[in-house]
């Protein structure tokens, strides 16, 4: 392999103790060893409160590929590249001896100085620590330095700016990474190649052949350990602003000069700067909120949200929209998208539904509707199935729906990175294009927020799904007076 793919760098994690280092960030930097996608010259720094040290740091890091990866080799050889720092975010000391450790690394490691600062911890620390990095010296270095952020970032947009101006104090916009862990899955990075890539779909990606556009990310779970996080946020926050309009930029944009960061970032940020802007007066046309009551998911019965949070909340855990891009491309085609918790599987679902074509023949006589689907597979299968219309057998002239499949899961010894494996590899080799840029961070809030508002201001009437089910009534009326109705999950 070419060593311009193996990147050597000391990576930092703030938070190393927490659950995201535990199960996702360990685990996708043991994939990157084990496949040599990353030079053997690296090293990983845990940062935390916790008073571990360096044996105890590599036993937990051991534990964590062991539960994730299935084949281990060489574990005490990666882990041996690990390090721990107990460390207090508002201590200068904290800062000093860190900066001692990564020079002492660079010349072990012989890193040259490259560093990924990785905040996989509460966002209010965000701003404190990226100053600090920069005041206490740990930026300077003969290599390159980025910041990687995991969401929220913020909670609305005047929060989400004033972290922007935090961070872009210390750190420079090309620094600084902001994760979607859903631009990081192989069937959403799919998307730019399947529309540009095949002459069929490229010359029908517009208002004349498509008739709307439905994205559907399921989940079966309820909020679980995340209810203190998840009663602040709700799946407004925790889903819209940042994964569901992620992937409708990613459908909408325009075909991209050349196949740069720069150039897909501005497409992508053209497509929100385009979205029609809805006053709260019309939220309740185009939104509609759930919340979960109790039911069975899987045959077993669960509880309702507000005994989950113990309390009579107002959160959303359900969100349904319909989002219009007033564009020349896109004028008249509704995007659908819905998302929810306590529905009956986890799947995430793109699924372009094409017009009838005039005088359907072969479908004049029949009270049934058949058209073409373009089904775009994330979660958790990966794939695409085309379903056309066809004569069958011996049904005379009549047509039957036919599906053209195809499954990334079914083909023998295809390595489907993980999400956060294939985003930290991009970070350590500097392609932010499966990073958020600040613009596309500041459009998907200003959207939002308007919801966000328009909610607030009344009670709804909670709960007013059953777990189990794809969401309330309200949903489905949503498509229904347009004509549509949602594709099955």
């Amino acid at each position: 392999m070419n060593t311009v793919h193996k990147p050597k760098a000391v990576i930092v994690i703030f938070g190393a103790t927490g659950d995201l280092a535990k199960r996702k960030l360990f685990p996708s930097i043991y994939k990157l060893y084990q496949n040599g996608e990353i030079d053997q010259d690296f090293a990983v720094v845990g940062v935390a409160r916790r008073p571990w040290t360096n044996d105890v740091f590599r036993e937990n890091v051991c534990k964590s590929v062991q539960t994730a990866v299935p084949c281990q080799e060489d574990l005490d050889d990666f882990t041996s590249h690990f390090y721990y720092h107990p460390f207090d975010v508002t201590t200068p000391s904290s800062y000093h001896d860190l900066r001692s450790l990564l020079n002492d690394l660079d010349g072990q490691y012989n890193t040259k100085g490259n560093r990924i600062f990785y905040l996989a911890m509460a966002p209010e620390f965000f701003g404190t620590i990226a100053n600090n990095l920069k005041n206490f010296g740990l930026k300077d270095t003969a290599g390159w330095t980025r910041l990687v952020i995991e969401k929220p970032f913020g909670h609305d947009l005047p929060s989400a700016q004033k972290l922007n101006e935090e961070i872009r104090a210390a750190f420079s916009e090309e620094q600084i990474y902001r994760i979607d862990h859903y631009l990081g899955k192989e069937m959403v990075q799919n998307i730019e190649v399947i529309r540009f890539a095949n002459a069929i779909f490229a010359h029908l990606w517009n208002n004349r052949f498509i008739s709307n556009i439905q994205i559907t990310s399921s989940e079966a779970l309820g909020v679980e350990e995340r209810a203190s996080y998840y009663d602040k946020s709700g799946a407004l926050r925790d889903m819209v602003q940042n994964h569901m309009l992620q992937m409708v930029a990613l459908l909408a944009m325009e075909p991209p000069i050349k196949l740069t960061t720069e150039e897909i970032r501005s497409e992508k940020i053209k497509v929100l700067r385009a979205l029609r802007p809805i006053s709260e007066e019309e939220v309740s046309t185009y939104f509609v909120r759930g919340q979960y009551g109790k039911g069975t998911v899987n045959g077993k019965e669960v509880s309702g949200y507000r005994d989950e949070v113990g309390k009579d909340s107002n959160t959303e855990t359900f969100v349904a929209g319909k989002i219009m891009i007033d564009n020349y491309r896109w004028a008249g085609v509704p995007f659908y998208i819905r998302t929810g918790k306590r529905m009956p599987e986890k799947s995430t679902k793109i699924v372009v539904e094409f017009k009838d074509i005039p005088m359907n023949l072969y479908f004049k006589n029949l009270d049934v509707n058949h058209p073409n689907l373009l089904v775009i597979h994330i979660q958790p299968e990966e794939g695409i199935t085309l379903h056309l219309n066809a004569k069958k057998g011996s049904a005379g002239s009549i047509s039957t729906p036919i599906k053209l499949s195809y499954n990334n899961n079914g083909i023998d010894g295809m390595n489907t990175p993980e999400a956060y494996e294939k985003l930290l590899h991009d970070c350590m080799l500097g392609d932010a294009t499966n990073f958020t840029h600040w613009d596309e961070v500041a459009f998907s809030w200003s959207y939002v927020d308007t919801i966000s508002k328009a909610w607030a201001k009344e009670t709804a009437d909670f709960p007013n799904y059953v777990s189990g089910t794809m969401g309330p009534k309200a949903a489905d009326e949503l498509l229904s007076k347009d004509g549509f109705h949602w594709w099955p999950i």
